[in-house]
């Protein structure tokens, strides 16, 4: 495994422009802060199938939580025709799970495209320049669950379908738990 250390924030695409070096075939990225349970092969499988350039893991999340993440729009067919970062005003509620496959022919075009921002290169820049520029990017419904563990009151909800789908959490025990945690969340949010 090679990984580069990111020493100025300047968004996950200018990383991933940083070890491109490295990158000589098709590649999948896979964002540290989600944790899911999903099966990667059917997001390569989905891409080749439809010859498509890229493919994306996407989750259709509660509307009124869309703002939180990368929006999707798609066309008919199921593929990606824009991605909006975080916005007030979400076209949709399919988000992206932060998990991509990308031919490596690909990669090469980023950098020199001028209508990349020139402090941050975030990774709807780069999903824009593959749309605008032709390519074709395929939406893969998520089967199974995901957690971004970006925020922090999400991460006992992963750790609880981690420890459940061990075998080390029963199902009533979860049930439970998830009950518990929102009548927490609830019980704080009257007493303001």
């Amino acid at each position: 495994i090679t990984y580069a250390h990111q020493r100025e924030q300047k968004g996950l695409a200018h990383a991933l422009l940083s070890v491109e070096e490295h990158i000589d075939d098709d590649f999948m990225l896979i964002l540290g802060d989600n944790i899911f349970d999903a099966n990667l092969a059917d997001v390569v499988k989905r891409q080749r199938e439809d010859r498509a350039d890229a493919a994306f893991l996407v989750e259709e999340v509660p509307y009124e939580e869309a703002s939180r993440y990368g929006v999707c729009d798609t066309n008919a067919y199921g593929e990606i025709t824009d991605v909006i970062e975080k916005p007030d005003d979400p076209p949709s509620n399919l988000v992206m799970t932060g998990v991509l496959h990308v031919l490596a022919r690909h990669l090469p075009r980023l950098p020199s495209r001028p209508t990349l921002r020139p402090r941050r290169v975030r990774t709807a820049d780069a999903i824009d320049l593959l749309i605008h520029s032709g390519r074709t990017i395929s939406a893969v419904p998520a089967e199974g669950w995901r957690v971004d563990v970006g925020y922090p009151e999400d991460r006992a909800r992963a750790e609880r379908l981690v420890r459940a789908e061990r075998g080390e959490l029963g199902i009533d025990e979860l049930d439970a738990a998830e009950q518990a945690e929102l009548s927490s969340v609830t019980s704080a949010e009257d007493g303001d």
